[in-house]
């Protein structure tokens, strides 16, 4: 017990001490934008900030002070973040922590000591773990998160996206719920990126004030992620038949393997099948992690069509839901009708 309550100790110490480095070197926005030291690409995408902050208080999205500061952080990644399960399962095992519950993923800001740490998890403990790198984190309101260099690396649409999906964390969070907030975070984001996109458009009124992507791009784009992960739950859901087999790590080899091929045969409108169906995780603690974005959006889906499609609304009504802690289940067996959260029930499932 002593020593586990000092390894506990030691990683809050390293969760609180890289904090302290982001709120460290924070610029303020409106200097980093001038400010020469910055590449001309890293300023152009700074620009878009504010707008993005003004569109998601018209959707009604906490924004307080968020992301009006940038950190030159080195690198593609924030932090590292490692996800486990134990032989032979698709589902994570979780990792309880203060104030935000259970969560299928524990986060490093030190690469190297989660990379360590999974190689302790497969060594010691059989788990299979899946070790992926993260561009943005949302510390739920505590503290004005800034813009950071990895969030902008991808591009504009990309960009947008994350800034709405970590803004939805931060107004509403469902204790333990971490598969729910995390997909309802994905969908509004998505959704919340193509409307933002097709407002400059219009108000732009065919003149090119930047070379941002279209919205047509930005939706096409997501309907091919939503493909994707069609397809994931689909390959998840074959494997979880093999479950108890003895012969399981052959027959799941063999799965893998006919899934890839047919992943690159997917009719894709921008984003190229081929490339990737070579490098897509299909591990056994990668399907879990992406599990955990992916599971619901179809079932997200249908609560905006529910409400015709009023992504206010449907804020709204994760806002009622966070701040009442209703279970997570209702939000999709109980969808309303119009714009208020309060509106009459419908069940659609």
């Amino acid at each position: 017990m002593v020593s586990s309550l000092g390894l506990t100790g030691c990683y809050y110490g390293h969760l609180a001490s890289g904090q302290i480095k982001i709120l460290w070197r924070r610029q303020p926005i409106a200097e980093a934008r001038i400010d020469p030291s910055h590449p001309e690409d890293v300023r152009e995408l700074l620009t878009l900030v504010d707008s993005v902050r003004h569109f998601a208080i018209e959707l009604g999205l906490n924004v307080g002070e968020q992301y009006t500061s940038y950190v030159d952080w080195p690198g593609d990644r924030i932090v590292t973040t490692i996800v486990r399960t134990r032989a032979g399962s698709l589902e994570s095992v979780p990792w309880w922590f203060p104030m935000v519950g259970h969560l299928p993923y524990k986060g490093y800001f030190d690469r190297v000591w989660a990379e360590a740490e999974a190689e302790r998890l497969r060594m010691t403990g059989g788990y299979d773990v899946c070790v992926s790198g993260v561009t943005a984190y949302s510390t739920l309101g505590w503290l004005d998160d800034p813009v950071t260099q990895p969030m902008l690396r991808r591009g504009a649409a990309s960009l947008v996206e994350t800034l709405l999906h970590e803004l939805v964390h931060a107004t509403a969070f469902l204790k333990g719920e971490a598969d729910f907030n995390e997909g309802v975070a994905q969908f509004i984001g998505q959704q919340a990126a193509i409307q933002f996109f097709e407002e400059r458009e219009r108000a732009a009124d065919g003149m090119s004030e930047s070379p941002l992507p279209t919205s047509a791009r930005v939706r096409e784009s997501i309907a091919d992620r939503l493909l994707i992960s069609e397809f994931t739950i689909e390959f998840k859901g074959r494997l979880a038949e093999l479950d108890g087999r003895p012969d399981r790590a052959t027959l799941r080899a063999e799965a893998e393997s006919r899934a890839r091929a047919e992943l690159a045969k997917i009719p894709l409108g921008v984003l190229d099948a081929e490339r990737i169906a070579e490098f897509a995780r299909l591990s056994d603690a990668c399907l879990a992690l992406r599990g955990t974005y992916i599971r619901d959006l179809p079932r997200h889906a249908r609560v905006l069509a529910s409400l015709d499609g009023d992504l206010v609304g449907m804020i709204e009504r994760l806002r009622l839901w966070a701040n009442e802690s209703r279970p997570s289940e209702l939000f999709f067996a109980t969808p309303v009708t119009g714009s208020s959260p309060q509106a009459g029930i419908n069940a659609i499932d």
